[in-house]
C-alpha cells in the first residue's frame, strides 16, 4: 500500500508544500481512474479533457478535474453505482476519501460528482515527514470533481489506453483529434466566470505542438449543440481558422495568462503569448 503511494509520488518534483498538494490530488485522480475501470464505467463512457491530455499525453500543467462523455445518449444514466468503486479503490490504498453527487437544478446533460478527503491526513499519508503540513487547516479539504456528459455530441471516436498504477487498469479515451475537437470548442465557446480560461489556449498551444489534427466532424456537433454554428455552417478547416482568428481578436491576453499560472511551472512559455502568436501557430492547424 505504501509502497505503490511511494512508488506514484516519487515521479513529482515537489518544491512547497502546493506541489505537494497538486502531486496528491493528480495521484488521486489516477485512483479513481482505476476504481471506475473496475467498475466497469469505460464501458459506458470515455475519457476526455485536460486530465486525460496530462496522463495520457504528457501535457505539463496541472487539471484539476476528471471529464468523461457516455458513448451514447442515456438520460437515465446513474452515475452513483460507482461510487463504490471509487471508495473501494482509494480505501484499498489506506486513503480516506468519500464521494457524493451533486444534483443540478433544471436538470443538466452533465452530471456531477465529487470525491473529497481531508488534505492534512492525506498529505501526512504520502509525505509522512512533512513538516510543513503543519501549516495546513486541519479543516482543509482535497476536492476533486468529475463530470459525465450525458447528452454527447456525434463523431467522437476513441481509442484505449493502459496506466499501470495503483494497479493495471483500461480506460477508453477520446482519441487525439476528439480530444482536439473538444479543446477547439472550449476555446471557441467557453467563458469561465465571465473570465478567459487561459488553460484552454495554453493546451491549444499544446496540441499543435504535438502536430495533433482534429476531427471535424465531432467539433461542428459540437457546436452545433452549444449553438455557436448552425447546422448548415460549412465547417471547413479554413472557416475554422476564421472562427478562431476571430476568436484570438477578442481574446484577453492578461486575463490568459492570470488564469493560466498558478497551474505550470515554466513561466517562460506564456512569454510569447500574443494576438498575433495564436494567429500565426493556427496556420499549423490540419483536420483529420
Amino acid at each position: 500500500m505504501q509502497r505503490v503511494l511511494s512508488k506514484m509520488i516519487s515521479k513529482y518534483q515537489i518544491n512547497n508544500i502546493e506541489d505537494k498538494k497538486n502531486a496528491v490530488k493528480e495521484i488521486v485522480q489516477e485512483i479513481v481512474l482505476c476504481g471506475l475501470s473496475r467498475g466497469g464505467f469505460f464501458k459506458e463512457a470515455a475519457f476526455y479533457g485536460g486530465t486525460a491530455l496530462r496522463i495520457f499525453y504528457g501535457l505539463d500543467r496541472f487539471s484539476e478535474d476528471l471529464d468523461f462523455s457516455l458513448i451514447t445518449q442515456n438520460a437515465n444514466f446513474d452515475l452513483t453505482k460507482y461510487f463504490v468503486y471509487i471508495e473501494n479503490e482509494t480505501k484499498s490504498l489506506g486513503l480516506d476519501f468519500t464521494v457524493y453527487e451533486k444534483v443540478k437544478y433544471p436538470k443538466s446533460n452533465i452530471k456531477s460528482a465529487f470525491l473529497k478527503g481531508n488534505t492534512k491526513e492525506h498529505i501526512l499519508t504520502f509525505y509522512e515527514n512533512s513538516d510543513d503540513a503543519k501549516f495546513i487547516s486541519k479543516d482543509e479539504v482535497i476536492k476533486i470533481k468529475f463530470e459525465v456528459d450525458i447528452n454527447p455530441p456525434i463523431g467522437a471516436t476513441y481509442e484505449t489506453k493502459f496506466g499501470l498504477l495503483p494497479s493495471p487498469y483500461q480506460v477508453r479515451l477520446y482519441d487525439l483529434p476528439s480530444l482536439f475537437a473538444g479543446k477547439i470548442h472550449a476555446c471557441l465557446c467557453r467563458n469561465w466566470q465571465h473570465r478567459t480560461k487561459g488553460r484552454d489556449f495554453y493546451d491549444y498551444v499544446f496540441f499543435l505542438s504535438i502536430d495533433a489534427k482534429v476531427n471535424l466532424e465531432n467539433l461542428k456537433a459540437k457546436l452545433v449543440q452549444s449553438k455557436f454554428i448552425n447546422e448548415d455552417y460549412d465547417l471547413t478547416i479554413d472557416n475554422l481558422k476564421t472562427l478562431l482568428n476571430q476568436r484570438f481578436d477578442n481574446l484577453n491576453i492578461n486575463q490568459a495568462k492570470e488564469d493560466i499560472l498558478p497551474f505550470i511551472k515554466d513561466k517562460s512559455k506564456l512569454d510569447l503569448w500574443s494576438k498575433e502568436f495564436f494567429k500565426e501557430i493556427t496556420k499549423k492547424l490540419k483536420a483529420i
